[in-house]
Parts: C-alpha cells; sequence; structure tokens
C-alpha cells in the first residue's frame, strides 16, 4: 500500500467537458501540483487524465470525471510514496497525507468556484 493515498470527491454543476478544459493544459498541472512532474499514461477526454507522478513523491494520480444529473462528479485518487531516500520525521508521512487531502479538496472547491461561476444551487446551468 503506498504511504500517501488520497481519495477525493466533489460536485461540480458544470458538464464533464468544462471541468476536463481545466485539466487539459499542461501549464495547470504546474499551478495544481507545483512540487510534482506528472507525465500522462491515459488521456481520456471528457472522462479524466491518469499520470505517473515524479518529484516530490513517486507514484500514480488520476481525475476520474463522471457525468451525474446536470453535472460532474470529480473523482481524486493520488497513490504515491515518498521518494527513496527520502528523509522523514515522525509523523512525516501523515502530515504529507494530510496535506495531500486537504490540497485536493481546495483544488476541487476552487474549480467549483470558478467554473460554476456563481450558478446558485438547484438552478439550471447558463446556456
Amino acid at each position: 500500500m503506498p504511504a500517501v493515498d488520497v481519495i477525493d470527491e466533489t460536485f461540480l454543476a458544470v458538464p464533464p467537458t468544462t471541468v476536463a478544459a481545466a485539466f487539459a493544459d499542461p501549464g495547470s498541472w504546474r499551478r495544481f501540483w507545483p512540487d510534482l512532474r506528472l507525465s500522462v499514461y491515459a488521456d481520456r477526454g471528457p472522462e479524466g487524465l491518469r499520470w505517473t507522478v515524479a518529484g516530490a513523491l513517486v507514484g500514480t494520480m488520476e481525475v476520474w470525471l463522471e457525468p451525474v444529473l446536470d453535472g460532474t462528479l470529480l473523482h481524486y485518487f493520488l497513490r504515491a510514496d515518498l521518494p527513496e531516500g527520502a528523509q522523514t520525521r515522525r509523523g512525516g508521512v501523515t502530515r504529507e497525507k494530510t496535506r495531500r487531502q486537504l490540497a485536493a479538496k481546495a483544488l476541487a472547491l476552487d474549480l467549483k468556484a470558478v467554473l460554476e461561476d456563481g450558478r446558485p444551487p438547484g438552478c439550471p446551468p447558463a446556456n
């Protein structure tokens, strides 16, 4: 089992293609995960991306975009270890996992705020 195993889900009231566009540009990856080097091994278009991860962590990461009702359920998975030889103090792995969990939710909520653009809850998307 990887040392850092993060799973997150957030509903965004926009179509999967809109969410996919937010992840399409590799420049956005550097903003979202500045300490990770990502290489795509599966570009699933409107269903998301899968990457291998290097840098501060080594493993895999996925953004799966599931159409749900009039929006998208953004699933985020990060399964990684600290690089070989990385020094961690007691509790360091736990702190890293917590840091990555909080960062995943912050990213999802930031995307939600930007992509939904003030859409009130329960209202249909603007055309």
